[in-house]
């Protein structure tokens, strides 16, 4: 059962910094420990809008858009995984965060188990959701209907073709990987960092960063050493995970139940990729039971 409280206002003042040279969006509320909030692909700081209610009472809630995504600037760089962690560590910079909590997802999720790994005593805690764990050994561990579309996104001709040109990602992955139905409102806000092709760009790169099968192998061995490190780090952690799922299928949620130390895990029941869009509430409300246990 999806939540019914959902809102597609986005209430929050728009914020920016500069970072090496370009300029980052983001939105802030409430004060004390940092909560820094990280979203993936093709999403903004929007994602975030349903929960952030929950826990800006908690910390200083801060929310950013990746560069390349939502409001930030779009600079003319590959926008592969590395791009993004030397903005993500330029914004932290910035903004000088310390002693906070990540709540992390898809892409946000890799970047902010790397970045964790090295600056382990910065951070508190790290929450995530449909999160990429570690690197995918083979494609036959995807299902099969992402397999067939990721595929195809890697095969340079026809991956841009259906999300440079289609916009596929914006029009049919986002709202395919949603229970509800996204209404134009919400489908507006997705849409808008991404009117024309060229602002695509971004959203085209990330999934050919994807660790499969060995490629491609810089970030193959990031997540290989941030999966290794969590299997170590005695940093609280919360996972979310819903049902089907598509990055964390309950095997995967065994899996890191069984080797991850100091974790607890939400059922938020029936849920796909974007699952702040199904169930802001049931997150929020665990986020912030979690975050007053760790001591927020």
């Amino acid at each position: 059962m999806t939540d019914m409280t959902i809102s597609a206002e986005f209430p929050f003042k728009s914020q920016f910094v500069d970072v090496h040279g370009d300029t980052m969006h983001f939105i802030e509320e409430g004060e004390g420990d940092p909560i820094l909030f990280l979203h993936g692909n093709p999403t903004s700081s929007y994602l975030w809008r349903n929960i952030i209610p929950h826990v800006s009472n908690l910390g200083r809630v801060i929310a950013p858009d990746l560069i390349g995504f939502g409001e930030s600037d779009k600079p003319d760089i590959d926008y592969r995984f590395f791009d993004h962690v030397k903005y993500i560590d330029g914004f932290i910079e910035a903004l000088e965060l310390r002693h906070f909590t990540f709540v992390i997802h898809d892409w946000g999720s890799a970047l902010g188990f790397y970045h964790a790994m090295r600056h382990e005593e910065n951070v508190k805690g790290i929450a995530f959701m449909e999160a990429i764990l570690a690197p995918v050994e083979s494609w036959d561990d995807l299902h099969s209907d992402v397999q067939t579309m990721f595929k195809a996104f890697r095969t340079p001709d026809k991956g841009r073709e259906m999300i440079i040109d289609e916009n596929f990602f914006v029009e049919r992955v986002l709202p395919g990987a949603v229970v509800r139905d996204l209404t134009e409102e919400e489908m507006d806000h997705y849409r808008k960092p991404f009117i024309d092709p060229a602002s695509r760009e971004p959203v085209w790169r990330w999934p050919n960063e994807i660790p499969i099968e060995g490629t491609p192998g810089d970030v193959v061995e990031a997540a290989t050493l941030y999966n290794s490190w969590l299997q170590r780090s005695p940093i609280p952690k919360l996972l979310f995970h819903g049902r089907p799922g598509t990055l964390i299928r309950p095997p995967l949620v065994e899996w890191a139940r069984r080797n991850l130390p100091n974790l607890d895990t939400v059922d938020i029941g029936h849920a796909i990729h974007f699952v702040q869009e199904d169930a802001p509430e049931t997150i929020g409300q665990e986020l912030a039971n979690w975050l007053h246990r760790i001591g927020k």
